[in-house]
């Protein structure tokens, strides 16, 4: 009757030990180690442990959506000194919007999915160049309408979502507007992009490169007061995000080549 009653209990412990409840509960530690990573700009950590994460629950919609951000972030950082290189970097970025499809289709209810997808593919448009790819350029800016008509993920997730949207304005108008219009891309106004701007920083007022793109745009339409006050809010910013060593740079140097303006 012991060895019995220790193997049903051998057995108990594994049942409990193997529940969906007791995984779920380990893939939630995970996504918990790559917030970490995330803030610490380790992003090769964060994958690492993201594919662990998949293969446990690969369509949980926080790993799907968190793999899409940090494809994007490394490919950020990649070499594209050849054209291999290049390739390389391309190549990650389709990766991350293969996950931002993926949460989409996973969750269609959240603004998530849709902002990961607009920002992947805003990060293809640059790279291939807005004339050879304006269907994508369409695509972002209604995929980032449609995070910010579902209204979901708070004041963060919504303030990066203005703000895509002011950028994909701003990148794209910037362009010849007859040539524009011809591609179906006429709607994109540097206007607009101020606007959206605004919004973003009313959403969260914490983040170095909404100051630094909205002041471009302002000088754009010569507002240089206005700009060299964002500017200088730049620069009183905390780092939160791996590029903003580098917009503080250009707020610094943009400051400077404006200052008799």
């Amino acid at each position: 009757m012991k060895q019995i009653s220790k193997s049903l209990l051998a057995i108990f412990l594994v049942l409990i030990l193997t529940s969906p409840k007791m995984f779920s509960q380990s893939v939630d530690q995970m996504i918990d180690e790559v917030d970490e990573y995330y803030k610490q700009f380790n992003n090769e950590k964060a994958l690492d442990v993201l594919k662990k994460a998949e293969k446990a629950e690969p369509n949980n919609f926080e790993v799907i959506w968190r793999m899409s951000r940090t494809l994007v972030d490394i490919a950020e950082k990649m070499p594209t000194s050849t054209s291999q290189q290049e390739d390389a970097q391309i190549a990650t970025y389709q990766k991350a919007l293969e996950y931002a499809d993926k949460a989409v289709k996973t969750n269609s209810s959240s603004s998530l999915g849709f902002l990961r997808r607009a920002i992947a593919n805003g990060k293809i448009a640059l790279f291939k160049g807005v004339f050879s790819v304006a269907g994508v350029v369409n695509s972002v800016r209604a995929d980032v309408e449609k995070a910010i008509a579902l209204n979901t993920g708070g004041n963060f997730i919504q303030g990066v979502a203005h703000y895509v949207l002011a950028r994909t304005h701003a990148k794209t108008s910037d362009k010849w507007k007859p040539a524009r219009a011809v591609l179906g891309l006429g709607w994109a106004d540097n206007e607009i992009a101020i606007t959206e701007y605004k919004k973003a920083i009313q959403l969260y007022p914490n983040y170095v490169m909404f100051y630094v793109d909205y002041a471009n745009s302002l000088i754009r339409e010569d507002d240089y007061k206005t700009a060299r006050e964002m500017l200088n809010k730049a620069l009183k910013t905390p780092i939160a995000h791996q590029d903003d060593e580098k917009r503080l740079a250009e707020a610094k140097k943009t400051l400077n080549d404006i200052k008799d303006e």
